[in-house]
């Protein structure tokens, strides 16, 4: 499968499986991956934990554009390590293949005074797929990223919810912002390769 527009994973705040999903993403479509920005963990980015999460020999992990040393918001990261992002130089990596762009955080993270991560998936070009938790909160936090995409007027490929369900807030959630859903991957002990394969059968692109 080819996507025209390149896939731009986001979610609703941070640490709630944006990699996760993206690793499926990639194995199930044998996709490339690229973290434009990589803030923090180095040495265990999420580059490093997708690639070491699939299993096919087609998907190629492009390198980050930025690699920032501090486990903070990007903007923060790039001023303790005196450097300033410079949004004109995150350019789209060049590939035949579908290819699935992992954000950090969620989209209202700045990258640089006045340019926040909804505005790199602007200049991008791509179409959004938002990751959701189902925990107290929730359904503020994904109406109002949904909201945001749509004020942007980017466009929207679905929704994926990630770890325990709550039939109640998904389908509030569903019927009130009418995006499309695209599955709903349940909580792991593990998290490994067979897992990754197996998560791939409850998304429906």
């Amino acid at each position: 499968m080819t996507n025209n527009k390149p896939l731009f994973i986001t979610g609703i705040g941070t640490g709630i499986g944006k990699t996760i999903v993206s690793a499926v993403l990639v194995e199930k479509l044998k996709a490339d991956y690229w973290k434009p920005v990589q803030s923090g963990e180095l040495d265990k980015s999420d580059s490093l934990k997708v690639k070491s999460l699939i299993s096919n020999k087609n998907s190629y992990i492009h390198p980050e554009t930025y690699k920032l040393s501090q486990p903070y918001s990007p903007h923060k990261s790039a001023a303790i390590d005196g450097i300033t992002i410079d949004p004109e130089k995150i350019i789209l990596p060049q590939t035949d293949n579908t290819l699935i762009i992992e954000g950090a955080g969620g989209l209202m993270v700045p990258l640089k005074d006045r340019f926040l991560m909804i505005d790199l998936i602007k200049q991008l070009g791509a179409e959004v797929i938002l990751v959701s938790q189902n925990f107290l909160g929730s359904i503020n936090y994904t109406l109002l990223s949904l909201f945001a995409l749509k004020e942007y007027q980017i466009p929207i490929k679905g929704i994926i919810f990630n770890g325990v369900k709550d039939i109640y807030s998904k389908e509030f959630i569903l019927e009130y912002s009418e995006v499309k859903l695209l599955g709903h991957i349940p909580e792991y002990n593990e998290i490994n390769k067979k897992a990754i394969i197996e998560a791939g059968n409850y998304i429906d692109l």
